[in-house]
């Protein structure tokens, strides 16, 4: 089975990295582009069966490590 975790910085989170891409896609002759948000894809390879169990260690994987709560949102993909 397989998951799929999307992670972003929460609405109101400056993302500096969203930003440097704004101004460069701008300096490339980009226009129009008037906001960023950079976020980060992890996928997982998981040996579980069960789709539902599959989600809920996956959840826990995320609200344990792979994203900072505090900043961060986070959606999961089972397929």
């Amino acid at each position: 089975m397989k998951a799929r975790v999307h992670v972003m910085l929460k609405n109101g989170v400056l993302d500096p990295q969203g930003e440097a891409v704004r101004h460069a896609l701008g300096s490339l002759g980009f226009d129009g582009v008037e906001g960023v948000r950079q976020g980060k894809v992890i996928e997982l390879d998981l040996a579980e069966t069960d789709k539902a169990k599959a989600e809920a260690t996956v959840t826990e994987m995320c609200e344990k490590l792979l994203a900072n709560t505090v900043i961060e949102s986070y959606s999961v993909e089972i397929s």
